[in-house]
């Protein structure tokens, strides 16, 4: 079965307040031509394809080196998700056999971490590593080791989102890469229900200190340090793979200007942090995002009059979490920043039964399923844009982060 997928944070929670970013007025839904920078020092190279599982659909995958901090003794781990929809490295635990040190919490106790996702939390020790991607290292960086703990997970955990993704077949990637618009995972005002001191007989919450937080290892960068552009070529028909590019920095390079791209300035809000407004069939969505951790188009859509959701008892339940109109629907939808921008974005959807039918492609522009109470821009909005995303707090040409371009 292809999964719904959806790697943005659950509970946004991020509090880093910024000045909004410039731009204004409205754009066509028609973006700048997007180019595909070479691969050099602050670009890494992103491929989309069936991911370590084999049956991942959507999916944005990348390779990162993880060192000792100020040793040579590394190692690089691929099929790891780009994600622009949360901030901080993750790795599944059975991919790193490297001797990192865990960071401990004001306890003094190991310091474990719960990261709740649509799609399922993560559950894992903090530890410390040099972090390389492509040119660019980050030094003595915290990144969650998911899984490998015998920590059992806190309630006030489950009780966020009962689903675990601990696993390669749950996670469905060796890791994930957060390069979202918030400069830590969770941000000031944390809740204590993300961060633990954990001994044999339990695990004790706390709300960290930006400090003691798992960061966007981006911010880390000796310079490229202010965001991050997806590059990723269109896509007119289903493709087994497609290949792109991951640039880091927003106007620090001859390869990361902004260009003629309309920018659209996020919330900084603590409970609806990254997000603007999509209007879609006359609704107001206010906690919209972009996301490459997501692997369709997903928000909601009448299944009488519009839409239809796939049949899970047919016999193609491939697409169960996803829509299955009789013919291709073209839509439009139209975004509006913080700062006033608006621009309407045509997309398409398709049936997602019949698009899974050929099990060698893994590539879709118009692949989409339901999402209540905001509209999810996933992969299927990268292809034929190169989309910013400016980190919070950073200076950029566009103005002071967060914000979304394209």
């Amino acid at each position: 079965m292809k999964l719904h997928r959806n790697f943005f944070l659950l509970v946004i929670g991020c509090g880093v307040l910024g000045a909004m970013g410039c731009g204004g007025g409205s754009s066509s839904n028609r973006s700048p031509v997007n180019a595909i920078a070479s691969p050099g020092t602050n670009v890494a190279s992103i491929t989309v394809n069936a991911g370590p599982t084999g049956n991942y659909v959507d999916g944005a995958f990348t390779s990162v080196t993880v060192c000792v901090p100020g040793s040579s003794t590394c190692q690089t781990v691929d099929g790891i998700l780009v994600d622009t929809g949360s901030s901080g490295l993750r790795i599944l635990s059975s991919q790193v056999t490297l001797p990192l040190v865990q960071q401990n919490a004001p306890d003094g106790n190991p310091l474990v971490e719960c990261f709740p996702f649509v799609s399922g939390y993560t559950w894992g020790g903090v530890y410390v590593a040099d972090v390389e991607i492509a040119g660019e290292k980050g030094s003595s960086t915290p990144i969650e080791l998911i899984g490998g703990t015998s920590y059992p997970v806190p309630a006030a955990c489950t009780n966020m989102i009962a689903t675990s993704s601990d696993t390669l077949e749950t996670l469905g990637a060796y890791g994930i890469l957060g390069v979202g618009q918030a400069p830590q995972d969770c941000g000031a005002g944390c809740p204590p229900s993300l961060y633990y001191g954990c001994t044999s007989s339990g695990c004790v919450g706390f709300s960290p200190t930006l400090a003691q937080q798992v960061p966007n290892p981006v911010t880390l960068f000796a310079a490229d340090n202010n965001g991050v552009i997806m590059e990723l070529p269109a896509v007119t028909a289903p493709e087994a793979t497609s290949s792109g590019s991951l640039v880091f920095g927003i106007g620090t390079q001859a390869n990361n200007a902004l260009g003629a791209a309309t920018v659209y300035t996020a919330n900084t809000n603590p409970n609806d942090y990254g997000t603007f407004t999509t209007v879609y069939e006359g609704n107001a969505y206010s906690q919209s995002f972009i996301d490459s951790g997501s692997n369709g188009y997903f928000f909601l859509d009448n299944p009488t009059t519009g839409l239809p959701y796939c049949d899970v008892n047919s016999n193609q339940p491939q697409g169960d979490g996803f829509y299955c109109p009789a013919t291709t629907a073209n839509l439009s939808a139209t975004n509006q920043g913080v700062n006033g921008a608006s621009g309407t974005v045509s997309f398409s959807v398709g049936n997602a039964n019949s698009l899974f039918a050929d099990s060698n492609d893994t590539v879709f522009n118009d692949l989409g399923g339901p999402f209540p109470g905001s509209f999810d821009w996933g992969l299927p909005f990268f292809f034929g844009r190169n989309v910013y995303v400016a980190i919070g707090g950073m200076s950029t040409p566009g103005g002071v982060g967060p914000y979304w371009a394209y």
